[in-house]
């Protein structure tokens, strides 16, 4: 794996007050270690520890759906697959890779930063078939568009879904800057971010600012309509971000598929 060679010298002078044992400590948030958990899964939820930088969740709610119908005692978490983010450099003229920012994180916050390097890699690995994955606060779509509603719990769907039809659907977009993976140089405000297309959307249900620090995370817990590629429709809603430890971005999701 090609390292990060910045050709720009940082003006960033970390005094004492910022030890390089941070990551344990003020951007201990961040970093977020998982630790050994023991959450059930209970039915309609799904729950995934996506605290990982380096790898996405992925799930086939189609699946999901034919297993639970099948089988009343099926366990709809054990759908997840995971695949890492790829970080290996390779001769390649395209956009996937590694994109490395600069952000601001001592002063401004995530909203002031700089792109300063590039390095391209393998496009993500992703399973045949899927609907959505998870990375952190991240999630992206295999083809599909997601609209917000003001629902606060299932019980407040409309049971006619065309109520749904008139509403804005939004896809996925492509992002540089927001799928942290690499670590190395955080202290110095350097990330870099996987270059991919995301859900804004959908990955507004859990919002990480910078500042304050430690992190300060922000739960939308409003019900998100999902539409596939066949114009299916499923609910989801995320009800917590955080384990039973509290290892954050570690994310317990209701859902209903089909509606």
């Amino acid at each position: 794996m090609r390292r990060f060679l910045s050709q720009a010298i940082v003006p960033f002078i970390l005094s004492a007050v910022v030890p390089l044992t941070g990551c344990n400590g003020i951007f201990s948030d961040v970093y977020d270690e998982a630790e050994e958990d023991n959450d059930v899964t209970v039915s309609g939820e799904l729950y995934i520890d996506a605290s990982s930088w380096t790898d996405w969740h992925f799930i086939d709610l189609e699946e999901v759906a034919e297993n639970t119908e099948i089988d009343s005692l099926y366990n709809p978490s054990s759908a997840w697959v995971t695949y890492p983010v790829p970080v290996d450099t390779i001769d390649s003229e395209g956009t996937d890779g590694i994109y490395t920012y600069w952000y601001d994180v001592f002063g401004e916050g995530l909203s002031n930063r700089e792109s300063r390097e590039f390095y391209p890699t393998a496009a993500q690995q992703k399973p045949d078939n899927w609907t959505f994955a998870v990375h952190r606060n991240n999630v992206m779509t295999n083809g599909c568009s997601v609209t917000a509603t003001d629902y606060d719990s299932f019980d407040q769907l409309p049971d006619d879904i065309t109520a749904f039809a008139s509403l804005s659907f939004d896809e996925d977009v492509w992002n540089e800057s927001d799928v942290w993976v690499i670590q190395e140089r955080m202290l110095l405000g350097l990330i870099g971010c996987q270059g991919i297309e995301i859900n804004e959307t959908l990955s507004s249900w859990l919002k990480i600012d910078i500042p304050p620090m430690p992190p300060a995370f922000t739960l939308n817990s409003k019900v998100f309509i999902l539409k596939t590629q066949e114009g299916k429709l499923a609910a989801l809603q995320l009800k917590n971000y955080q384990s039973s430890t509290g290892t954050k971005c570690v994310l317990s999701i209701n859902y209903r598929y089909p509606l």
